[in-house]
């Protein structure tokens, strides 16, 4: 149950990836793998399941293996369960992800403190949650005060730094993705 050798992976983001990587336009992929853009955009948004001769020629285009796509492929099912670890009899500061994998959405559960002197800033949106304890966030040059329970929304670009100003703090991080473009481009800063 929950195993996903059965289910068919989602080779489209693992071709998106790695195209942008080498900096290649669809067309650029067309010519050297003789597939058709509509064909190859269909493949990249999973609308397409590809043959494996179709994959190979894809592979052979972006200089990579088949294999390779398919290993950095992400699982097509739904539902994927990250089981809480045992806590710290210390407590010390760590930080777990909630969600295993590349995705479209990346969550991670802060415990205790961390250096709250380093200023972040991500490219797409992100939402924190406050599970236990309290924060001081400081955002466009205001610091919030966040609670059990409270939240604060970030937009794509804002420069920000937290701390726990509780000890045993757990703070949830929900954010869009590095590599999913969420940001429109008058609104990067």
């Amino acid at each position: 149950m929950g195993d996903h050798k059965d289910q068919h992976l989602r080779v489209g983001a693992a071709v998106r990836r790695r195209r942008r990587d080498l900096e290649l336009t669809l067309a650029v992929v067309s010519e050297r793998s003789g597939l058709s853009v509509p064909f190859l955009s269909q493949i990249e948004n999973d609308r397409a399941r590809p043959s494996q001769t179709s994959l190979e020629k894809v592979a052979d285009a972006l200089r990579t293996t088949a294999v390779e796509l398919l290993a950095a492929a992400d699982p097509a099912c739904s539902v994927d369960v990250v089981r809480a670890e045992d806590p710290d009899p210390d407590f010390a500061p760590r930080v777990r992800s909630l969600v295993r994998g590349h995705h479209q959405m990346h969550a991670s559960e802060f415990t205790g403190d961390h250096d709250a002197g380093r200023e972040l800033q991500y490219r797409n949106d992100q939402l924190m949650f406050v599970a236990e304890g309290a924060v001081e966030i400081e955002a466009e040059g205001r610091a919030y005060r966040l609670g059990r329970g409270d939240t604060l929304y970030l937009t794509g670009g804002v420069r920000h730094r937290w701390r726990a100003t509780v000890p045993d703090t757990r703070l949830i991080v929900v954010a869009v993705a590095e590599h999913i473009e969420a940001v429109r481009e008058g609104t990067r800063r």
